[in-house]
């Protein structure tokens, strides 16, 4: 008898790769599954109009929201030296 599978739960997190200041615009964009500019646009629209106090969120939440693990980036490709003689070659496997 094999067991159901459980979907994971959303997490929200500060990505590593889309960001602008901290990330945090780009994660609620994530988490709640909707483009980061129209959070980065929403959030600029209400701290227009809360007269800036809006803004006093961004540092709190950049405080408070965990940052995506590393592993979960995708890696960075092999730095390669140019004064290799195969530099801008494809590297061989």
């Amino acid at each position: 008898m094999t067991q159901p599978t459980v979907a994971p739960y959303k997490q929200l997190r500060r990505p590593l790769d889309d960001r602008i200041v901290a990330g945090v615009c780009s994660g609620l964009g994530r988490y709640l599954g909707v483009d980061p500019v129209l959070v980065r646009v929403g959030f600029a629209v209400l701290t227009v109009i809360t007269w800036g106090t809006a803004a006093l969120a961004y540092p709190i939440m950049w405080f408070i929201m965990p940052e995506e693990p590393a592993e979960a980036a995708p890696p960075a490709p092999p730095w390669r030296d140019p004064a290799d003689p195969t530099w801008g070659q494809p590297p061989t496997q």
